[in-house]
């Protein structure tokens, strides 16, 4: 059973500032002003959700045994980067025409509610969001041809690189929180994941869609319309919550671990592409 990653695979960050002002513009995706608000939706909650995840692992990384400390560091290098590309995304939504304040504000909240729970509860948190973004990347690298068709390239080139990421380092939180509860019953172990599996499922798909359907209402969708056209994307089509439902559903395994969900064939060649771009520190 595999509970490690692949030997040809590293936690590796990687620099790269995207630029995404130079190809904006404002239905980014293809002309597609759901899918733009649905991913814009997803983009405004990453600064704020990965300096969790960050201070979740932080918290722990002195007692984890060398090798997962050098993961653990490795995955806080990333998400800091991916929080610093986001966020410059994210300036690009006009605060003029969406109301971003609002929906930061919601976020925020949320995030202040985990993090009132403590390291240890900052940390559960953190495992089962993993899954869902190791989840959107492999539907990332499934249906992404279909999924970022007529993207700006810097914005296309910046969720790929995301992408990438995330599955590089989908198992260093889960490492942490087993090693941290090591002593603890299996049965207790697997009934907290689970639970607070169920939670975070309810919470972070009704959150992204509420916050995508108020980014159309600012287009003049009707509140109505715009939550079921959010519906119609999220589960529906393209369905990008339903496309990765296997991997969503492994997680309820007993015994489950991440890296019992192999990389697809994508991360060799996304790995070649973004190593390049890394070394020039540039695009």
């Amino acid at each position: 059973m595999t509970t490690s990653k692949p030997t040809d695979l590293s936690v590796t960050p990687r620099d790269i500032r995207f630029e995404p002002a130079k190809d904006y513009v404002r239905h980014w995706l293809g002309g597609d002003p759901v899918g733009t608000a649905v991913m814009n939706a997803l983009s405004l909650t990453f600064p704020d959700g990965e300096r969790l995840f960050v201070d979740a692992v932080r918290h722990y990384r002195e007692r984890l045994p060398p090798a997962l400390q050098d993961d653990a560091r490795h995955f806080i290098a990333q998400e800091a980067l991916h929080s610093r590309e986001h966020q410059a995304l994210n300036d690009l939504v006009d605060p003029a025409i969406y109301p971003v304040a609002e929906i930061l504000a919601k976020i925020r909240a949320r995030i202040a509610m985990a993090r009132a729970r403590g390291p240890f509860g900052m940390l559960v948190s953190t495992i089962a969001l993993e899954h869902f973004t190791a989840m959107m990347a492999e539907v990332h690298m499934e249906a992404g041809d279909r999924l970022f068709a007529g993207a700006e390239p810097r914005i296309e080139r910046l969720w790929r690189w995301h992408a990438l990421e995330e599955t590089e380092h989908k198992a260093v939180a889960f490492d942490v929180f087993m090693e941290i509860t090591r002593h603890w019953n299996p049965l207790r172990r697997y009934w907290l994941r689970v639970w607070t599996m169920a939670l975070i499922t309810v919470n972070f798909t009704g959150n992204i869609s509420s916050h995508a359907a108020r980014l159309l209402e600012a287009e003049g969708y009707s509140r109505r319309a715009a939550r079921a056209a959010v519906r119609r994307y999220v589960w529906l089509s393209p369905g990008i919550f339903r496309l990765g439902w296997r991997t969503y559903f492994a997680w309820y395994r007993p015994g489950f671990h991440p890296w019992q969900i192999g990389s697809r064939p994508e991360v060799n060649s996304w790995r070649t592409e973004f190593d390049a771009i890394a070394k020039t520190s540039s695009l």
